[in-house]
């Protein structure tokens, strides 16, 4: 389900972007007293693994599942260490977007604050179907 969006350039580096779009998400729970603003796991692919983000989500006691960027030149010494990351999520919130809402998609779009209100209305319908469905 998504918490949060943030929209970037073409040519603009996504990993950049992870740290401020933790920093926008806030998670309310239906227990007294002040709501979390954090999430407590992050999954990503390998493409996001570097000892930055790792250092910059441990400092926010948040646990990065994310998979080793191993080098082809490195040879694997010892055991295997299975690690499964479950990007699931990712994949099946991707595929909603492309299937009801093509407008995101395709992109027709050229105001970004146009094209930022039709991906808040996408969310909150997921949202909105959810609870529904669910509830």
């Amino acid at each position: 389900m998504p918490l949060a969006n943030r929209t970037t350039s073409a040519n603009g580096s996504e990993r950049d972007q992870v740290i401020p779009l933790l920093d926008s998400v806030k998670v309310k729970t239906n227990r007294p007293g002040r709501p979390r603003k954090r999430v407590k796991v992050l999954a990503a692919d390998k493409g996001y693994d570097s000892k930055d983000k790792r250092a910059a989500l441990g400092k926010r006691g948040i646990k990065p599942l994310l998979p080793k960027c191993v080098w082809k030149n490195q040879k694997n010494r010892g055991r295997p260490i299975k690690i499964s990351v479950p990007r699931f999520q990712q994949e099946r919130c991707f595929a909603w977007y492309q299937r009801k809402y093509r407008r995101l998609v395709v992109r027709w779009e050229r105001n970004p604050d146009c094209f930022n209100a039709f991906l808040s209305l996408g969310a909150i319908h997921i949202w909105i179907n959810r609870i529904i469905l669910v509830g």
